[in-house]
């Protein structure tokens, strides 16, 4: 990792949030949900290449007993760097600091991810819980 990085302890803006999920891999959002959305983030962090927003990771929930870490993301050209440890080390480092002592922290791991989360004390809740969604109005 050279200094030509950042991380910004800010969520990025809609744009830039909208071209990262797609770019990453992650499943498109709405501008008009990404816009209400983003500015409810508890926390959130943006990881910038000389200026450029190349990577992001958020953490929302309700301040208190449960949070939840989302939309991690870092374009094709900049993973294999440590760039996503450097996401997660600054969403834990701000949990760890202003949560609440016992508050819940989940996410959601996608394939290999698995392992990066692991090593911030994530592991799998089956067979006691399994992760579940829905989508509203699926198109």
């Amino acid at each position: 990792m050279t200094d030509a990085y950042s991380l910004a302890a800010e969520i990025p803006s809609v744009d830039d949030y909208l071209r990262l999920r797609i770019v990453a891999g992650l499943s498109p959002k709405t501008h008009e949900g990404a816009s209400i959305g983003l500015p409810n983030s508890w926390f959130g962090v943006t990881l910038k290449f000389e200026g450029k927003a190349v990577g992001m990771g958020r953490v929302i929930g309700d301040g208190g007993t449960a949070f939840q870490i989302v939309d991690i993301a870092v374009e094709p050209a900049h993973q294999g760097k440590g760039l996503g440890k450097r996401i997660m080390t600054a969403l834990m480092d701000r949990l760890n600091n202003e949560a609440p002592e016992g508050a819940y922290v989940s996410l959601i791991a996608d394939g290999d991810a698995r392992h990066l989360y692991a090593k911030y004390g994530f592991e799998p809740v089956m067979p006691a819980s399994i992760g579940m969604a829905t989508r509203v109005k699926p198109a």
